[in-house]
Parts: C-alpha cells; structure tokens; sequence
C-alpha cells in the first residue's frame, strides 16, 4: 500500500504466537505481517476518511458493497457473507439513565480468518476493554481472528448487560412508586417516557443480533472453530437472555403505564366520589334553613321549638348521610 501514515484515527494491531507484537503497526506493513507466518491483524478506524477503506479494500480485497455499507450510516444489524471475508455490522449501546438517552456506536466488522477490521463511526465504545479481554485469553489468539471476533462481540454484549440492568432498576423504581398515596410527579412521569422509547431503540438494536450470531456459527466458512464455538454459543445464550429481559421490561414498562392510567382514574373517581357525598350532607342543612328562610309562616314560625325541631332535623339527617357513605366506602 502507498500509504504510510497511521492517523490518530487508525490503529494497527499484530499479534504473533499468542502475544501483541506491535499496537501502532503501519498500514503500509500490513501486507509483510500477513505474509509472515502465524501472523495476525486487528485493524481500528474511528470514523475513517473514504480513501483509507479503499486502500484496505484494494489490498485485502474487501468487497465494494460491504465498504459501502461501513461507509453508511444507520445499518440495521447482519451478516454478510462474501469470497473471501465476513461482513458485519453491529451496534454497541450506553445507556444515560438520567438523562433517558440511549447512544449507540455502530461498529462494522470485516473478518476473515488471520485479520479483522472494526470501522466505528464515533468513540462512545471504548476498544480497550476488548483488549484487555483478548489478553486474558491469549492462547486463544491461535484460532485466528474468529477469536479477537469473539472478544469484540462478549464486550458489546457485557454493555448491553448493563443497559439491561439500567432499565430494570428504572421501572423496579417506578412500580414500587405506583401505589403510592400521591400520584407519580409528572417529571417523573416524563423520564419514564423518554425511557420507554429508549427501550424500544434497544430492543431493536439487540434483537437481530442474535441472528448475526446464530449465522455465524452455522456458516460453512469454518471461521468459528470446534474450540471456539463454546464461547460463541455463550455469547448467543446471553443474547437470547438479553432479548427475553428486554421483553419483560416493555411488558413491565407497559403495565405501569397502564396501571398508572387506571390508578389515576381511581383517584379521580375517589374523589369525586368524596366531593359528592359531602356536597350531599351539606345539601340537607341548605335545604331546611333555605326553606325556614322564606319569611313565610310554618310549623314552629317564631317558636322556640321550631328552632330547635330544625337543628335536630338537620344533624340527624346529615348524621344520617354520614353513617350511609361511610359504610359504603364514599367517605
């Protein structure tokens, strides 16, 4: 390759025999470390200009459709299966649980079976963490790149854990807070939306993964080895575990949403119903004393007794009304 320079974008990775030979590796050596034996690459663009994937394309031969496709954004999840390499695209998430904002990193991956590209479109996803993954297996390395793969994918997935657990606390939160005596506080109720529709981009983002996974460990390729498919069922499993939480919680999320529906109705309903039955108890006193207040003569007109034949009417039919919403819960 013409290209000599290593941007602050770009960083190469050999790894020989089990151990990292050289982490800012030319991209114009690339072709001798192939050419050596045993030699293996890991090659990490941080939203790269079009001419450095070009130049990989022409020297690896990467596949015009799949540079296309990493050169784009907002890929759904997939497996793309070419001549000579792998082509997938995947998203690694973090979730901002206070702010109810779900960020992702695409990460588009070329593989074959001695070297791996990793195209990322900004730096949310720290590649370090899978570094230190590949280094506590190094032994591993000796399956080829299908191995450093592996450790790409148990680390996004490992974040998606995370995010997981996140939104669970969230609602765990929430419901506990639902049959509170005081409604849910509307800027509560605020975040949790913002948090629903979070969970909706997680679950799309999480959900055709596992078809990525599943394709590659039954493709013919041979790139995921009898030795490494114990771990690349493990990172299966733990999707499949990912996907079914993420259900419960949108069932959850939605049950609280309509619980808290029904809970609000019930208050109003309690209320009007209290309101009604004083407004009824208060209405009996009106009655009498805006009929006594007519200045027309009645039984007791002028008398003491009617005074007090009046007070006792009123109290007792109030006392009365209070008794019978009382028993029937109204009060």
């Amino acid at each position: 390759m013409e290209s000599e320079s290593v941007g602050s974008q770009t960083q190469v990775r050999v790894y020989r025999d089990g151990e990292l030979v050289d982490d800012h590796c030319a991209v114009s050596a690339i072709s001798d470390h192939l050419d050596a034996a045993a030699g293996l690459i890991w090659i990490d663009l941080l939203d790269p200009q079009p001419e450095i994937l070009h130049e990989l394309a022409e020297e690896l031969g990467l596949h015009e459709l799949a540079v296309e496709d990493a050169l784009s954004a907002r890929q759904r999840p997939k497996l793309d299966e070419y001549d000579n390499h792998l082509f997938l695209s995947f998203r690694a998430v973090r979730l901002d649980i206070e702010e109810g904002e779900l960020t992702d990193t695409e990460i588009h991956t070329f593989v074959d079976t001695r070297w791996m590209i990793t195209v990322r479109n900004n730096s949310d996803f720290d590649m370090s963490a899978v570094e230190q993954r590949i280094h506590r297996s190094p032994h591993l390395l000796a399956h080829g790149a299908s191995f450093l793969l592996y450790a790409l994918l148990d680390c996004v997935v490992d974040d998606y854990f995370t995010a997981s657990e996140q939104f669970d606390d969230f609602y765990d939160t929430i419901s506990e807070q639902l049959f509170d005596d005081r409604p849910i506080d509307p800027a509560l109720q605020r975040d949790a939306f913002h948090i629903r529709r979070s969970l909706v981009r997680f679950h799309r983002t999480v959900a055709p993964l596992r078809e990525v996974v599943a394709g590659l460990r039954r493709h013919d390729r041979g790139l995921v080895t009898d030795e490494l498919e114990p771990y690349f069922q493990d990172v299966y499993d733990h999707v499949i575990r990912i996907t079914e939480s993420i259900d419960s919680t949108r069932d959850l999320a939605s049950s609280i949403v309509e619980a808290n529906l029904s809970l609000r109705d019930y208050r109003q309903n309690l209320v009007m119903k209290r309101v009604t039955s004083w407004a009824a108890i208060i209405a009996v006193p009106t009655l009498i004393t805006g009929f006594y207040g007519m200045n027309v003569p009645y039984p007791g007109f002028a008398r003491d007794w009617g005074v007090w034949a009046s007070i006792v009417l009123m109290a007792g039919l109030s006392v009365f009304l209070w008794i019978q919403f009382k028993r029937r819960d109204w009060l």
